[in-house]
């Protein structure tokens, strides 16, 4: 090894660095450099293309942005499918699918176009939607909603979220419901019972269509009138309990200029008042708590027991009416009128557990017990014990029983819930629209039923549309339905 080879082996980073902010800056000869510093021309030659190198890539421009990950082919098919989705996934305006073209593709299209456009496919979807065998709903939602003044008929699976009805209408009478309702049994729905609200029309229109096919309450709007009444109820506890503080203020003030005397007779109502509507509300909150939890909810007592706890409840409300209250008597008066449709649910759910209890050769009472588990959190050792203590007496029935329990629990629907949640998000389509018509809403009716969820609170339903989840079959994508070919990366 010669001395300039050696000398270069053992120069630090540092020194190497220095050494090529020398040569790039040419003021000195390499030959010069080569010969103060003891190696090689060859040596700075190769720390200059080091340095040169880390100096371009320094300064390089970023490419990572406008680097092509794909080409895609703009047809006018597919410009009508973007339309679409726009349309169907975005929630996006006529006027708003025009300025994204404009801006974002250099593309210009008229209003009418998109309007022709999106009519075009109505009539495939129609056709699909008429098609659909609807047999497999054995639970239907019924619900309505106003866009405007103008009433829109709704009716969900309460298993799938399949919507069947979706339908815009001058009325929603019993005529208007019943004949909506033909229409859906012409193409197979044949429910074991319904579920809905306390509408006159919906419960009319469904008895002259079909019978005596019950129609259950839905619980959802009871609790919901509940819970006004125990924020109204509240902020009126608070309000009293507001005016004697300030009345106790202004006798100290009183008191002080000797003239307490005035203000005594006030605030001794104000307090009888304070301690009324306090009760009252405490009253109101621990029935209506009990409502919920016991008589209402899934893991409770068997029918009959149910109806007692119910008149109890009705009854309790009936003594705390009056004119300043006028809430109480609603709820209460809604509880008597519906009980028996509100708690038909619980008849359903007494012969499943019956039938439970026959297979595994137990006793109802026990199947019962299994129930009331269900509704103890499992953070507890109250849940645990409970737990044992079953396992203890049915072996190795438990865990079939209780897996049969909480299946039949979770099929026992009680709430009209899922039509209602249809409903807000058909109010996200709607605020875009003075006026509804069919075309529209049959296309977004098929939309609905063939998007799939991407997440969900229920495992089953991740990844399946509505009508994959009622039939059990895998179809096309719904822009496939409609004929056109949708676009895959190579």
């Amino acid at each position: 090894m010669n001395s300039s080879s050696s000398i270069a082996s053992g120069l630090h980073p540092r020194q190497r660095q220095q050494l090529a902010v020398q040569v790039l800056s040419k003021k000195s000869k390499i030959s010069h450099l080569a010969h103060e510093e003891g190696v090689s021309r060859k040596f700075l030659y190769q720390q200059k293309a080091l340095a040169q190198k880390a100096l371009n890539k320094a300064f390089e421009k970023e490419e990572g942005e406008n680097e092509v990950l794909y080409y895609l082919p703009i047809t006018h098919s597919w410009i009508f499918q973007l339309i679409l989705a726009l349309i169907l996934i975005c929630h996006c305006s006529y006027r708003g699918v025009k300025e994204l073209l404009r801006d974002l593709f250099d593309y210009s299209i008229g209003i009418g176009t998109i309007h022709n456009r999106v009519k075009e496919v109505v009539q495939k979807a129609r056709k699909i939607n008429q098609s659909q065998d609807l047999s497999p709903i054995k639970v239907p939602l019924l619900d309505e909603l106003f866009q405007g003044s103008q009433p829109v008929l709704t009716g969900v699976d309460a298993d799938s979220t399949y919507c069947f009805l979706l339908e815009a209408v001058e009325h929603r009478d019993e005529d208007t419901w019943g004949w909506h309702l033909l229409e859906a049994e012409a193409q197979g729905l044949n429910p074991d019972y319904t579920i809905a609200d306390a509408g006159v029309g919906i419960r009319a229109g469904q008895k002259a269509a079909w019978g005596d096919i019950p129609c259950h309450g839905d619980v959802w709007h009871i609790f919901h009138q509940g819970e006004a009444l125990c924020r109204n109820l509240a902020k009126k506890a608070q309000g009293a309990t507001t005016s004697r503080e300030k009345l106790e203020h202004s006798m100290k003030l009183a008191k002080l200029k000797g003239q307490g005397n005035k203000l005594s007779a006030k605030l001794t109502k104000a307090c009888k008042k304070e301690v009324k509507f306090q009760k009252l509300a405490s009253d109101i909150k621990i029935l209506l708590f009990w409502l919920r939890n016991d008589i209402l909810s899934l893991a409770g007592a068997e029918w009959s027991e149910r109806i007692e706890l119910m008149n109890f409840i009705i009854e309790e409300l009936q003594l705390r009416e009056d004119q300043a209250h006028k809430g109480i008597r609603a709820i209460r008066v809604a509880l008597s009128n519906q009980k028996n449709d509100l708690l038909a649910f619980a008849e359903v759910l007494d012969q499943k557990l019956a039938d439970i209890a026959q297979k595994f050769r137990i006793s109802p009472s026990q199947v019962r017990e299994v129930c009331f588990l269900m509704k103890k959190s499992l953070s507890t050792n109250l849940y645990w014990q409970k737990w044992n203590q079953l396992y203890q007496q049915l072996k190795a029935k438990f865990l079939p029983v209780k897996e049969a329990v909480e299946s039949a629990m979770k099929s026992t629907p009680r709430a009209s819930s899922l039509v209602e949640n249809l409903n807000s998000r058909l109010r996200n389509y709607f605020f875009l629209r003075k006026h509804l018509n069919s075309d529209y809403l049959d296309l977004l009716r098929f939309f609905l039923n063939h998007r799939t969820f991407m997440e969900s609170r229920v495992a089953k339903r991740v990844d399946k549309s509505p009508t994959e989840l009622m039939t059990g079959i895998k179809h096309p994508h719904w822009l496939e339905m409609l004929g056109f070919e949708k676009f895959q990366r190579a």
